[in-house]
């Protein structure tokens, strides 16, 4: 068992069971890279305040790159009694450098490294996440840009509402993602806040610039407490809230996927390379990435509320509970990505089935908003029209008919207003190029929206 850098007031050894209860290397070996550059940073401003030599400053430094080396060529072996991937790399420097690697952890302690490391680990990830939310987003402007004047028909409450355009659809989408990003890029500036020579919670006596290492870095602030230095995690919980609400907005595009592509709807065909059979019906084609992003969705929620939990009765400041914040943040990480990747695949290889679409659209008296609203530019107050038209609706389902099909005697037994321009008002493409108010569904609006998004340029 190894010796422990922090065992000179115990008299036992720590209890296996102890020591396997209470390790991490096991999950925060990840962090590994950002130890190491904390740490680099570290060592150079203490050599700086002359805390340690420039002849230790040297043999630390390639001594810690020594070690980085070691990992990336899988030459470092983790195990249990290491406890952490910070004793892990001190005590690995120390076996190559000797004496030199004791002085690292000077004016340090595990509370303000652990929550450096996290910071330049999550500000990186969170670049990865916009970059994919980016990568979404392209997806689904490229498909809206490919959709033309496809027509559908929108729905509120799961029943047929009003005739769209298929890009008005998947731009709503685009507008989510897009507040997602907002929300990751707002995110970041919580995350790049350096901790780092908070110590354990009061600071350190040495006279170590945080400036420095704040530029060595790439923090653009630093901490103003350490006691709050050491404890904060707001920024972990802001990114899963974040990331829960990103999971969110992909669930729902996945269910519509999902209904979508059933043969009941049948306005899409997802490509057989991202769908997947059944072991017992020959004829099935699954859409399991879209049901699986939606399962996921549940899982980033778990995170975020296994790690609110965690944090809702911590006396000050550090508290072992802390440790308990990396798996649930770094599974949400990890999923996340892999759903926006895996999504923007799929997006790019749907088939959207304008015929069935329009056909679809012109059924369920879709259009039976836009005669209503017909009656109220000839003077019919909406309460009014609105009656009218639904007596003409039920007429309709009685006489098996759709809006389409009546003459235009037909609607003046309703109300004599009706004229012969009213005949086209209930053609889907009509209603669609109607909905001329900003941010409506006609085709000059959505058009507009694409050329504007279209030319923005990558923030």
């Amino acid at each position: 068992m190894a010796k422990k850098p922090w065992g000179g007031r115990f008299s036992q050894p720590t209890d296996r069971l102890v020591e396997e209860f209470t390790e991490s290397i096991s999950f925060d070996r990840r962090l590994y890279r950002h130890d190491i550059e904390g740490s680099i940073a570290h060592c150079r401003v203490l050599a700086q305040a002359g805390v340690i030599s420039a002849r230790d400053e040297k043999k630390i430094v390639e001594g810690l790159k020594s070690v980085l080396a070691d990992i990336e060529q899988g030459k470092f072996e983790f195990t249990a009694d290491l406890e952490d991937i910070h004793m892990a790399v001190e005590k690995a420097l120390t076996a190559k450098i000797g004496e030199a690697g004791e002085r690292l952890h000077t004016g340090r302690s595990r509370n303000d490294q652990v929550a450096l490391d996290l910071r330049l680990w999550l500000r990186e990830e969170t670049g990865n996440v916009i970059g994919l939310i980016g990568e979404l987003k392209a997806a689904l402007l490229k498909a809206a840009t490919e959709g033309g004047d496809a027509v559908l028909p929108g729905y509120t409450h799961m029943q047929k509402a009003q005739p769209v355009l298929l890009a008005h659809y998947l731009l709503a989408f685009w507008e989510m993602l897009d507040r997602d990003e907002e929300r990751f890029r707002d995110c970041l500036k919580r995350i790049n806040v350096m901790p780092l020579g908070s110590a354990a919670l009061a600071g350190t006596s040495l006279p170590l610039d945080r400036k420095v290492s704040a530029a060595l870095l790439g923090f653009p602030a630093i901490s103003r407490n350490s006691m709050d230095a050491v404890s904060d995690r707001d920024f972990a919980a802001e990114f899963s809230f974040a990331a829960s609400l990103l999971m969110m907005h992909m669930s729902r595009l996945c269910e519509d996927m999902v209904i979508w592509s059933t043969g009941e709807f049948g306005f899409i065909e997802i490509a057989d390379s991202f769908t997947t059979g059944s072991s017992i019906m020959p004829q099935k084609k699954n859409p399991d990435v879209a049901e699986l992003i939606r399962g996921k969705t549940g899982r980033v929620y778990g995170n975020l509320v296994a790690l609110l939990t965690t944090l809702k009765g911590l006396p000050m400041t550090y508290n072992r509970d802390l440790q308990e914040d990396k798996e649930p943040l770094f599974d949400t990480v990890d999923t996340a990505k892999a759903c926006l990747a895996v999504l923007a695949g799929m997006m790019g290889n749907v088939r959207f089935n304008r015929v069935r679409m329009r056909e679809e659209a012109s059924k369920g008296f879709t259009t039976a908003t836009d005669l209503a609203e017909y009656l109220v530019k000839k003077g019919v107050p909406f309460r009014k029209s609105h009656e009218i038209i639904g007596r003409l609706v039920a007429y309709c389902l009685e006489k098996n008919k759709e809006l389409q099909g009546l003459s235009l005697e037909e609607l003046k037994k309703f109300h004599p207003a009706f004229e012969k321009d009213a005949l086209s008002v209930v053609d889907p493409g009509e209603s669609v190029d109607s909905k001329q108010v900003m941010g409506g569904t006609a085709r000059k609006q959505v058009s507009g929206v694409i050329r504007k998004i279209g030319g923005k340029k990558n923030r």
